[in-house]
């Protein structure tokens, strides 16, 4: 099953014209359209019970999300649901470059293609958050806080166009300097081993590095998160320009390491995380805005998904 989102960019047509010719004789593929929010979980879903041998999600990081939430519905390994091919049509598309695809459907056709005939899959881990609202999947990053308040920002402005660099700056500095709440910390921590981080304002749960891409750079908060080992997570105890300027200088040079100092909290292959809030803080999941949320927990998920690559 091939899941498109059509509204992802201007390529994506032609991207699925392509690959649908490419594939006659060797595949039998089925073309879907997304029509709506939650649509490529449905997808997804139906895909695993049919028993598909394969997905292909056609669109953003938001489109992959979805399907991935839809796979992950049946069965009980990786193993009895379909192997998830990408083909990255949106704006950052964090999970495909995280996997080594290039940042454009067309240029990766030939890559997923050869992975497809010759049946070469990788099994990846995946985070899991739950709110007591909803359970949620993620592939590489849930953002609580400032991240999440521009994420929201963002949607709000696309108004259901393709987002884009600039819109994620102007709302960053727009919510940085009048929107964000930066004298009240929210946030407390709990690790799986009982420690307690307090006074946060903000904090970033990651599946993999890097936690999101400017343009062909990569934000890299947590340099150790990966796909085989368990969470990680970035947070800041002030939103003091100069503290923030620094994590960001550090976050975007890899070599640095990441974040440093004595405002920064990290930690590495966590099993499990709780973040709790003295208030609802915006949270984004994958980058997609989720809405107000006091009381999260996160557990690794390891080997859930083939990956086609």
């Amino acid at each position: 099953m091939l899941i498109a989102n059509p509204k992802a960019t201007s390529t994506t047509l032609r991207a699925r014209e392509l690959l649908t010719r490419a594939f006659a004789g060797d595949l039998e593929v089925e073309t879907v359209e997304t029509g709506h929010r939650g649509h490529a979980t449905e997808l997804g879903a139906l895909a695993a019970a049919k028993r598909y041998d394969f997905v292909i999600a056609l669109g953003g990081d938001g489109t992959v999300n979805e399907t991935v939430n839809g796979l992950m519905s049946h069965g009980r390994e990786a193993a009895d649901r379909p192997a998830l091919a990408i083909l990255p049509g949106g704006n950052a598309n964090v999970l495909a470059r995280a996997l080594g695809l290039p940042n454009d459907p067309l240029r990766s056709i030939a890559a997923i293609l050869g992975a497809l005939r010759a049946g070469h899959t990788r099994t990846i881990g995946l985070g899991h958050v739950s709110t007591g609202l909803e359970d949620r999947y993620f592939t590489f990053t849930t953002g609580i806080g400032l991240d999440a308040e521009v994420v929201r920002a963002v949607e709000e402005m696309r108004g259901g166009g393709k987002a884009t660099n600039t819109m994620y700056v102007r709302g960053a500095l727009r919510h940085f300097f009048s929107g964000t709440d930066r004298r009240r910390p929210a946030l407390e921590v709990h690790d799986h081993q009982g420690r307690v981080a307090r006074g946060l304002y903000l904090a970033f749960v990651s599946n993999a590095s890097p936690w999101t891409y400017l343009g062909p750079r990569p934000v890299v908060p947590s340099p150790r998160a990966g796909f085989s080992t368990g969470l990680d997570l970035f947070g800041m105890r002030s939103l003091g320009v100069l503290p923030v300027l620094g994590a960001l200088a550090q976050m975007m040079v890899p070599a640095t390491g990441g974040p440093r100092g004595r405002h920064v909290v990290e930690l590495h292959d966590a099993p499990e995380v709780t973040i709790k809030a003295s208030r609802p803080m915006a949270l984004q999941v994958d980058g997609d805005y989720l809405g107000l949320r006091d009381h999260l927990k996160f557990r690794s998920v390891p080997k859930a998904v083939r990956v086609v690559i």
